[in-house]
């Protein structure tokens, strides 16, 4: 049994970890670019990470009958206020990228609780009658400094409890199997299995 999927997402690393983790199980995963899909920027203003995938799937709605699949991801950092949480991206961004965002949060956690957590929530279209809900919350502190190679965005700073390494020294099976997309994928799965939509 074949189930096709698509992924709200101009993200290449992050489309790539979604095939990665889902494709083993008898799921093809496209890009918008797949399948020659272009709906500019989304405004994401919603006040919660399940809005914010909400409002990426819908904007997919009317365009496709496919499964639709979207995640936001956030950083909440203890000693921030649990920010940048919602505006992990946009904090950076603001910055004027990833390495000036890491030397922001080095500065301002000088001295203080380097606990935090990487949140994902994934939210899925199309398959029931409702938006289906996938969270995971991972903890983890954040390094005094950069470490690894590998990964995207926040992952050379964010240092995994179970593993005790950054995301970006891990390898990307590693990575997926304890990160909080890999893990929210994970309760996808188990629901698809659950209800014989895969083997």
């Amino acid at each position: 049994m074949n189930f096709e999927i698509l992924v709200a997402t101009n993200n290449a690393h992050k489309l790539q970890e979604i095939r990665q983790i889902l494709s083993p199980h008898h799921i093809t995963v496209y890009g918008m670019k797949d399948l020659n899909i272009d709906i500019g920027e989304v405004d994401e203003n919603g006040k919660t990470y399940f809005d914010n995938a909400l409002i990426k799937v819908k904007a997919l709605q009317n365009i496709t009958k496919m499964p639709i699949l979207a995640d936001d991801t956030g950083l909440e950092i203890k000693a921030m206020d649990n920010g940048p949480g919602l505006f992990t991206a946009r904090f950076a961004s603001s910055l004027g990228g990833y390495e000036n965002a890491f030397k922001e949060i080095m500065n301002r956690l000088e001295g203080k609780d380097r606990y935090a957590e990487f949140v994902c929530d994934i939210v899925i279209l199309n398959v029931e009658d409702k938006p289906l809900r996938f969270e995971a919350r991972i903890p983890g502190t954040i390094a005094t400094n950069v470490k690894g190679e590998g990964g995207f965005g926040y992952d050379p700073i964010f240092i995994n409890k179970e593993l005790n390494k950054t995301y970006a020294s891990m390898s990307q099976e590693e990575k997926n199997r304890v990160s909080h997309r890999g893990k929210a994928l994970k309760k996808f799965l188990t629901y698809l299995k659950i209800n014989n939509l895969i083997d």
